[in-house]
């Protein structure tokens, strides 16, 4: 059979910036072990299939990595809800375009919004609140970056596992060049594995702590080594997972934030991600992610 497929880069204005997605609009007939075959042919970072929806919303999405299937990811959702929209799925979009995803972590909200140029910008809540996991010691948090003990910032958080989705180890840098010079260690990972933590690693500085700050309020980077990840140049569900942390540790009088992050410079794939928080009246943190996306080509995929 023959299956028609998109390839989007998202978190970006410009071709061949930001991160790579391939989305399959009509997945049907294709069981687990055929969409993890496809993944890997593809090679992305992620990869989604789309299904009609089984409990009421929008539509049914399942997002595969090369080596396996994930519950939630942020750019495959941003990626996803830009080609439908694209290909005219949802039907003349207005100013303000609703739709909701159904995925393994829960529902996926996505708004949808015309800008002038005519571009599209889509933006995603994350579909759990912030739950934190183990911590992971400043020592062993270097020793897996290839970096000194010095460069790690442990004033706002120690490095730990945080999530609203998808699991992270959230590591937070003096700056920009430590930044620059970190690289995954492999023969350390086992100690990481051993405190039950994946090793997915989400590393950032701020802006404000570089001795030349850009525009951006963060500055980050991702390794999935263990999926076939030497880096990964967008990252919505660690962004996500960063800015539900920053604001759970901001005093309860502030209410709201926003960041401008940037990811993969440093790999040559520049993507930029606005990333907000808004603190709910039982005090729980919602977290949005939001970028634009370019369609870089479609096609058809044969599968026996």
């Amino acid at each position: 059979m023959r299956y028609r497929y998109f390839i989007c880069d998202v978190f970006t204005r410009q071709r061949f910036g930001g991160n790579q997605l391939a989305v399959l609009p009509e997945a049907q007939g294709l069981d687990a072990a055929k969409m993890q075959a496809i993944a890997r042919e593809f090679n992305f970072s992620e990869s989604s299939f789309v299904f009609p929806p089984e409990q009421g919303l929008t539509r049914r999405v399942r997002i595969f990595t090369p080596t396996a299937e994930v519950p939630f990811a942020g750019h495959p959702n941003i990626g996803t809800a830009f080609a439908l929209a694209q290909d005219g799925v949802f039907g003349p979009l207005r100013e303000r375009t609703e739709v909701t995803f159904e995925e393994a972590a829960g529902p996926v909200p996505i708004v949808i919004r015309k800008e002038n140029d005519g571009g599209l910008f889509c933006e995603l809540e994350a579909p759990q609140v912030l739950s934190l996991g183990p911590r992971v010691s400043p020592e062993l948090a270097a020793a897996v970056l290839s970096l000194q003990v010095e460069d790690i910032v442990t004033s706002a958080h120690p490095p730990l596992l945080a999530s609203v989705g998808l699991p992270f180890v959230v590591v937070q840098l003096r700056d920009r060049t430590a930044l620059a010079r970190a690289a995954v260690d492999h023969a350390r990972l086992p100690d990481l594995e051993a405190l039950g933590v994946p090793p997915d690693l989400y590393i950032y500085s701020l802006s404000k702590d570089d001795p030349a700050p850009t525009d951006f309020d963060i500055h980050g980077r991702m390794f999935a080594p263990r999926d076939g990840l030497p880096e990964d140049p967008a990252t919505g569900s660690a962004n996500c997972a960063l800015a539900a942390l920053r604001a759970s540790l901001a005093p309860n009088a502030e209410t709201a934030w926003h960041w401008r992050i940037a990811q993969g410079v440093d790999m040559g794939r520049p993507s930029e991600l606005l990333a907000r928080c808004a603190r709910r009246l039982d005090g729980r943190i919602r977290t949005w992610i939001g970028g634009n996306s370019v369609l870089v080509s479609e096609g058809w995929i044969e599968i026996d």
